[in-house]
């Protein structure tokens, strides 16, 4: 099946949610509202002649200064069995940067989803896990937003930055670097 086609089926299903469908260079991403993608990406992966049974990818994304929904997170869905794919888009606002978590369809959406909370500080409801998965547990603000300042937050300075030196350093002398 072409991904136009999995497209307009996925409008036909849910026509409310479905806002947009792009096509650029052969890839066809569709736009949707956050509300009810858990039921979107259950269709996606149940429905037969689509089957989408792996998750490739899962990642946010921040457009700072868009007007309503700041946050996506996009979904890249392929079909092992068919070998067709798809990219979903769904529109998160800034005031509630939230979505269900889609770990019970994909178990592999497990670190995607931490990786996305970790860096824009999209919360994935539902999600068995929910915590940091690169930085560490007191560090604060969201890396990846547009607004994080690139030197860190005025002022402030992680608290294992000293140790992290110390050991930089002895590894200098030892030269394992």
């Amino acid at each position: 099946m072409e991904p136009l086609e999995i497209a307009e089926r996925l409008k036909e299903r849910f026509p409310e949610e479905v806002l947009d469908v792009i096509e650029f260079r052969g890839q066809v991403s569709v736009v949707v509202r956050r509300e009810r993608i858990k039921e979107i990406c259950r269709y996606l992966h149940d429905e037969p002649g689509i089957n989408m049974n792996y998750l490739s990818d899962l990642c946010g994304v921040d457009y700072l200064g868009r007007r309503g929904f700041r946050f996506e997170v996009v979904y890249n869905l392929y079909s092992l069995i068919h070998r067709h794919r798809i990219r979903i888009k769904a529109l998160v606002p800034e005031d509630d940067p939230s979505i269900d978590s889609v770990t019970e369809i994909w178990k592999g959406a497990n670190w995607h989803e931490r990786e996305t909370y970790d860096m824009f500080g999209i919360v994935f409801k539902g999600h068995p896990d929910l915590r940091r998965i690169l930085l560490p547990e007191d560090w604060e603000g969201f890396p990846l937003r547009k607004d994080y300042p690139v030197t860190g937050p005025e002022g402030w300075e992680w608290k294992g930055f000293e140790e992290v030196k110390r050991l930089h350093e002895h590894d200098r002398e030892w030269n394992i670097t």
